[in-house]
């Protein structure tokens, strides 16, 4: 018997290469807000959070509000960007391979909206997998670390939370799956190893070493 019913996935930083681009404008603009930041500071601090919890993180750094066109700014730019640039995290189709052969199901779940989980999955050719198994925070009104999105994932998709397991690159999502009661596997990619220490099922360093840790070798 398979160890698990159904494998989560976050999108940026695990699926798609997206996490540089993106973080890299996030510092420019925050850079504007007076806060200095490198975009290595933003993947430590802010990796994982939904555009909301940014807000409030950068505010409680700087003292003050920021401008209330954050969001829109931050998605104007960085979507083009996206759009044009993004790759897929090399080994990734491998993965998704072995499972379909195991006979496990797949899905996403981002704290980025749906707009920009289909943007990023149909660029580096990987939107058919998972068809309408893609869930995003804007479904339950709360993002990671909070287990509204893994929770409602599995109840969508039918699997109790005992049998699933989540990939993460991010605490915050390491930290949801825990609350959430699922088996999290924290991949150490560009996130160094000790933010994921959280991590039940272990880290990983290379996506051809997670088809092991989920299905066994």
């Amino acid at each position: 018997m398979a160890r698990f019913d159904l494998v989560i996935f976050d999108n940026d930083g695990v699926l798609v290469d997206s996490e540089p681009i993106a973080n890299r404008y996030l510092a420019e603009l925050l850079g504007e807000y007076g806060l200095e930041v490198s975009w290595h500071d933003c993947v430590e601090r802010y990796l994982g959070s939904t555009l909301t919890r940014v807000r409030e993180l950068v505010e409680v750094d700087l003292g003050r509000p920021i401008p209330v066109d954050f969001e829109e700014r931050y998605r104007s730019t960085v979507y083009p960007r996206l759009a044009e640039q993004v790759e897929v995290v090399p080994g990734v189709a491998d993965v998704l391979d072995a499972l379909d052969r195991a006979g496990i199901a797949t899905c996403v779940a981002s704290s980025g909206l749906h707009q920009r989980i289909r943007m990023t999955l149909t660029r580096v050719g990987l939107i058919d997998r998972f068809g309408d198994r893609l869930f995003s925070a804007e479904d339950v009104g709360v993002g990671k670390p909070e287990p509204d999105l893994f929770l409602h994932a599995a109840a969508t998709v039918g699997v109790p939370p005992e049998r699933c397991a989540v990939v993460e690159d991010a605490p915050a999502g390491i930290e949801a799956a825990a609350a959430a009661g699922m088996i999290s596997f924290g991949y150490t990619g560009l996130t160094p190893a000790a933010y994921l220490v959280g991590a039940t099922g272990g880290t990983f360093t290379h996506m051809h070493q997670l088809s092991d840790l989920l299905i066994g070798p």
